[in-house]
């Protein structure tokens, strides 16, 4: 990749790292114009925190020992997931992450199969990319599944999943 950072950005925020989406708050860092143009455009197009808010993320930014716990949380999670899922058709545990990717053919239709027969909400990966100049969208045959709720609930889910599409 080289030995600079022209035209790279990387982002990081407490929705990811402290399971807290909501607080809004998180810095991103990479190529010295692109910057300028960050700052510039959030400048004009953000909205202050409000100053809970920024208590709040001030006293998670402080704190490491609850994102070792999430961690360890997410990895249990995905035990859990395996155990259901290991062995079926598209499925596969990611290196990281709290997303589940799978492979169910036809994004829309098996989300909508999932809301209808199994109360479920998951998103088509067809509306998480966009249609390439030759007519195709790479995220079509995905659901994106949440494995963010506690583990009772996540294990429910995914055994609803795996009941209704396999």
């Amino acid at each position: 990749m080289g030995t600079g950072f022209d035209n790279v950005a990387v982002f990081h925020s407490l929705s990811k790292r402290s399971s807290a989406p909501g607080v809004r708050s998180g810095f991103c860092a990479g190529d010295g114009e692109l910057m300028r143009q960050f700052v510039r455009l959030r400048n004009y197009a953000s909205t202050a925190t409000p100053l809970p808010l920024d208590a709040a993320a001030a006293a998670l930014w402080r704190d490491d020992a609850h994102v070792v716990e999430n961690r360890a949380a997410y990895r249990r999670k995905f035990d859990i997931v395996d155990q259901i899922m290991g062995g079926r058709p598209g499925y596969y545990r990611p290196p990281g992450g709290f997303f589940l990717w799978l492979d169910v053919g036809d994004s829309e239709a098996a989300a909508r199969r999932l809301w209808a027969e199994a109360a479920v909400k998951v998103v088509p990966g067809k509306y998480l990319s966009q249609t390439d100049g030759a007519g195709v969208n790479p995220g079509a045959a995905y659901i994106r599944v949440a494995i963010v709720h506690d583990v009772e609930t996540v294990a429910e889910g995914v055994r609803r999943i795996a009941a209704t599409l396999y």
